[in-house]
């Protein structure tokens, strides 16, 4: 891309910088501007003798949200589904723009065992096939029966294909080779059935498309040389489920051990292999490396499951370029602009074009391929390229929805004061960076004076383990934060404040609804290993012991649950008032480490639901059906801030920085939270 073509870019996106999905990252949407006339000239100057790969990364949340096991949720909301969306606009455009192949990158469905779930993914690619529109598929570690997501070396005597029972997997049941052959441009499976390969032609040259599933075994790899070697000349294209990561940034490439093994075993000295692509990581990013034969491969994970709507039906177009020697790529969601209206927000994008999302790769494809292949593709003498013409119809007649306007505290009481609230528990005003909470020191409630005090300390656990802060989420009003150091579960190390026994917050259950807020956010050395599960909020109590008669798992629990999980996902699990038997349980995505969040969950009695929202955004895992408030003990005991509870002690410390905490006794909307303003 030329500097003017990036500056006019630029200029557009900096007109619609707005947080991007359930994970808050920035973002920018997509618009046609300046960069889209420039594109459509050019494109019209010179015939372009090019292609199209649609790809499809992790549709795993498309496949569960659409059954009814979730209360079909998608199609209740926008009377469409997002996995579906995907492959009908393939099907519709393949010809149009020239897409020859779809290549899906695994987690078909997000829980191997739930046939219904399969069978909205086999709808969904059913669509591809009624158009004959060939793909390839593979397993993710969702789609088989034993998940060994831990196993990243290059062990390859565990979790492989070679261990499984062949004859239960579900996946080769719904996609078995037999459907697979249904393709025209199938040419064969590995004898466990998990892994294929097809090759394609377009403007007169040969592509292979070689789709290895999940943890793959020697023998499958010695497959794979093996069809490689028998297919000389024929470019390779290497899909598989997990081989490059994402750090912490979500846009810098990050290197496995598995993808090393693949690298070193298969794609190192094979000089066909040009590009691979997997998902399974969040994000997206691209990592150019070296071959054998001095030459490149580009890798490339792209994964949009842990955004908002689990991944908002976001796909990808490769568009290769044969004579202006470049693959442009298109990251865009032919979901979102078919949605009503009304039902859009500033979390829907049609495109994203952040630089890992909307990039050109450059390749000059007969050197690159010189070693195995005479270059002499097909010329077009007429034709335009794919991806302006894609971005102008998908952008024709959209209006892109306008994010709410946010604006920074002006002072430390620049905040909505909203009426029937109980607690709002926030670092004190003349704060010290770095100064030790003693034990007995508040956290002062502002609201209803509840203050809640360190508690003793107990085993392990050091004064020195939790400070004040003025660390803080930039649209919070407080002065700062409290932070948890040194939390550790392997050890039994936490740190905790208490309200008083006897305080009158104790015995609320907010049978009126809820509205539970806190700012949060956990460290860049977050390990899973020691920080996993760790408890934002809690109650003291089993929640075995609250009236109602419980009858769910882990009697010895809290009634109350705000955690970060082993994932680093906000976990709110509650015992509900109305119906005590059973705990209700919201899920967000991943959260970034070494960022503030807003987090947000809203029970309204009047529509049933209980509602996550992570920086404003509702994430996917949300609950219907909803049972209201949050079940106290019969003898009222002190809510936790920093740790959890489990049968009779405080346990799984909470490991990162909590901000202001506000709990109010009904539903309120989003102008009335705290990253709202006073008025």
């Amino acid at each position: 891309m030329s500097e003017d073509k990036k500056n006019d870019a630029a200029c557009v996106a900096d007109r619609r910088a707005v947080l991007r999905g359930a994970a808050g990252l920035s973002a920018l949407a997509a618009g046609t501007g300046l960069m889209g006339v420039m594109e459509t000239a050019q494109a019209a100057a010179a015939a372009v003798t090019s292609f199209a790969i649609a790809v499809l990364p992790d549709t795993q949340f498309y496949s569960r949200y659409a059954t009814t096991d979730e209360g079909q949720q998608f199609q209740n909301h926008y009377g469409s589904t997002p996995f579906e969306a995907q492959t009908s606009w393939i099907a519709n455009n393949a010809a149009a723009y020239n897409i020859p192949f779809v290549i899906h990158l695994g987690d078909v469905v997000d829980q191997v065992g739930k046939p219904n779930q399969w069978r909205v993914a086999d709808a969904a690619m059913a669509k591809l096939e009624t158009a004959g529109v060939p793909y390839s598929i593979l397993a993710g570690n969702h789609d088989v029966l034993t998940d060994y997501d831990y196993h990243q070396a290059s062990d390859q005597n565990s979790g492989t294909d070679a261990q499984r029972n062949l004859a239960s997997e579900p996946y080769l049941q719904w996609f078995p080779t037999s459907r697979a052959a249904r393709q025209n441009t199938f040419k064969e499976r590995h004898s466990s059935g998990f892994h294929e390969y097809h090759v394609f032609e377009a403007h007169g040259v040969k592509f292979m498309v070689l789709s290895l599933s999940w943890r793959i075994s020697n023998a499958g790899i010695a497959w794979a040389r093996d069809v490689i070697a028998r297919n000389p000349g024929v470019p390779v294209i290497l899909s598989n489920h997990q081989l490059l990561n994402i750090g912490s940034d979500g846009v810098t490439p990050l290197e496995t051990d598995y993808g090393k093994m693949l690298w070193d075993k298969l794609i190192r000295d094979n000089d066909q292999i040009f590009m691979t692509l997997n998902g399974h990581h969040h994000g997206a990013a691209h990592l150019r490396k070296f071959n054998d034969f001095g030459n490149e491969v580009h890798q490339m994970v792209v994964d949009y499951q842990m955004d908002y709507q689990g991944g908002n039906a976001m796909m990808r177009l490769y568009e290769v370029d044969l004579v202006g020697n470049k693959i442009d790529v298109m990251s865009f969601s032919p979901w979102v602009v078919q949605k009503p209206a009304h039902t859009r927000n500033q979390f829907d994008f049609a495109e994203l074009s952040q630089a890992n999302n909307r990039f050109s790769i450059p390749i000059n494809f007969k050197k690159r391929f010189a070693g195995f292949l005479r270059w002499r593709p097909t010329v077009s003498v007429t034709g335009a390229a794919i991806l302006p013409r894609v971005r102008s119809d998908l952008l024709s007649g959209y209006v892109e929805p306008v994010p709410p306007v946010t604006r920074a505290p002006a002072d430390i009481n620049d905040f909505p004061v909203v009426s029937d609230t109980y607690a709002h528990w926030r670092a004190p005003a003349n704060l010290t960076e770095g100064q030790v909470v003693r034990v007995g020191e508040a956290l002062p409630d502002i609201a209803g004076g509840f203050d809640m005090t360190r508690a003793p300390l107990q085993g392990p656990a050091q004064v020195g383990d939790v400070v004040w802060s003025k660390d803080k989420h930039h649209l919070s009003s407080a002065a700062g934060s409290v932070r948890f150091k040194n939390s550790d579960k392997t050890v039994g190390r936490l740190s905790a404040f208490l309200t008083a026994m006897g305080a009158n917050v104790n015995g609320r259950s907010f049978w009126t609804g809820y509205t539970i807020e806190a700012f949060v956010k956990i460290p860049a050395d977050w390990n899973s290993d020691k920080h996993r599960w760790g408890n934002i909020l809690g109650r003291q109590g089993n929640r075995g012991n609250v009236p109602g008669g419980y009858r769910g798992g882990d009697p010895e629990a809290s009634s109350v649950l705000f955690a970060i999980s082993s994932l680093r996902e906000v976990q709110w699990e509650v015992v509900p008032a109305s119906n005590a038997q059973y705990a209700q349980t919201n899920w967000s995505g991943e959260l970034i480490r070494d960022t503030w969040y807003h987090v947000a969950i809203v029970n309204d009695p009047a529509t049933a639901t209980t509602t996550l929202y992570i920086d404003g955004a509702p994430v996917l895992r949300n609950v219907a059906n909803a049972a209201t408030g949050t079940r106290s003990q019969a003898n009222p005991l002190p809510w936790i801030i920093g740790a959890g509870w489990w049968n009779g002690v405080l346990d799984d410390g909470y490991y990162g920085w909590v901000g202001e905490m506000r709990l109010v006794g009904k539903p309120i909307p989003q102008d009335q939270w705290l990253t709202a303003r006073r008025g």
